[in-house]
């Protein structure tokens, strides 16, 4: 399995980016696919995931302002992100799980939000 990722850049607070993850190499329904994200001097944190059928999880922080969503015909999984905040700035990661943990990661895509 492969994970491109894309769609990162430079915004404003208060503007809105959308991170997209490319899929290769697997049957794309069958894994859950799940954004990370890591900040300079900072653990890498969970934002957002989506099986292909099921609930959505969310970060809290991320609550009302990112939506996570998938085409199964395009093997792309996307992230919304409105409303962005300085403190959004880190290096954004695809994963996907097929049981259990993440098995397969992306190489990240820079976001960063100036005030």
């Amino acid at each position: 399995v492969q994970l491109v990722e894309s769609g990162g850049g430079l915004v404003q607070a208060g503007g809105s980016l959308k991170l997209s993850c490319v899929f290769s190499g697997g049957t794309f329904s069958s894994y859950r696919l799940g954004w990370f994200r890591q900040a300079p001097g900072k653990e890498r944190e969970f934002v957002a995931s989506a099986r292909n059928t099921g609930p959505i999880s969310y970060a809290d922080s991320v609550k009302g302002r990112f939506t996570i969503s998938r085409d199964n015909a395009k093997n792309t999984a996307s992230l919304q992100m409105n409303s962005l905040k300085p403190e959004d700035t880190a290096v954004y990661y695809c994963a996907a799980a097929f049981i259990g943990e993440y098995d397969y990661w992306g190489q990240g895509t820079q976001v960063t939000v100036s005030p």
